[in-house]
């Protein structure tokens, strides 16, 4: 994208590096004080809640990402790590300006969808973080409740599967959150998909021309008078005439009723 790269020639000095290890790190920050210190209630602080926004709570624009994903002892630190290892992919095949824009995109789109419905998360944001690995890394495998190897892609269909359900199911708030949400994605990689679309098309009409061309290549009888080969009727048998001066093959309803060729 060249206009990516205009920007990041300009501005990538001010890139966070390693931008996940810091949201990871606050959001377990978060998950301590919610489990230590529920009184606290400093979910309820940190959410992406517009009309307290526009009443001057504004660090909420930001805050919102540091919500853990659970609140399952259990759960956190497998899906804070699974985060890590996404981030730092990613990281590592854009560079961390790169990430970065992707990132803030993802928020940009949430805190648009969050004013127009009155609220959202960051679970669709960071799902498009995942829907990226996946479409860069469609191999990658990952130990589905630390047993079953699946690989990344399978579970970007799911994803996109529970994103098109959403779309369709959901109350307004979440519909918006789940459009608004991979709308950095689409930004990143919308071009490559189109181009694939067009590329497979193309293929697939090659192919069809090909085998059509294969196809009738592929006779090995056909009638001197009707044409008719055994493509056309499997049952016809076909023979050569002895008359004829001339390797020249006839249907067997052409055979006894033909001019001979001299």
């Amino acid at each position: 994208m060249k206009l990516l790269n205009r920007l990041e020639r300009r501005f990538g000095s001010y890139a966070i590096p390693n931008l996940m290890m810091y949201i990871i790190g606050f959001n377990f920050i978060v998950f301590a004080i919610s489990y230590a210190r529920p009184e606290v209630d400093i979910i309820g602080r940190l959410a992406l809640i517009p009309v307290l926004v526009m009443s001057g709570e504004v660090w909420r624009l930001v805050t919102y990402i540091f919500i853990p994903p659970t609140f399952s002892l259990f759960w956190i630190l497998f899906i804070l790590y699974f985060y890590y290892i996404v981030g730092t992919g990613l990281e590592h095949e854009w560079g961390s300006f790169r990430f970065n824009i992707y990132y803030l995109a993802g928020m940009a789109g949430t805190t648009i969808a969050a004013f127009i419905s009155g609220g959202a998360t960051g679970l669709y944001l960071n799902m498009s973080l995942f829907l990226a690995f996946a479409h860069i890394y469609p191999n990658f495998e990952i130990l589905l409740f630390f047993i079953i190897p699946v690989k990344v892609k399978y579970l970007a269909w799911l994803n996109w599967a529970f994103i098109a359900f959403t779309v369709l199911t959901a109350p307004v708030t979440d519909k918006l959150a789940a459009v608004a949400s991979v709308f950095n994605f689409f930004l990143f990689f919308g071009k490559d998909i189109i181009a694939g679309i067009k590329a497979g098309r193309a293929g697939y009409s090659n192919r069809q021309r090909f085998a059509k061309t294969v196809q009738k290549k592929s006779t090995i009888h056909k009638c001197t008078i009707c044409g008719i080969t055994e493509e056309n009727d499997p049952r016809m048998e076909f023979r050569y005439c002895s008359t004829c001066k001339g390797d020249y093959e006839y249907c067997m309803n052409h055979l006894k009723n033909h001019e001979h060729i001299s």
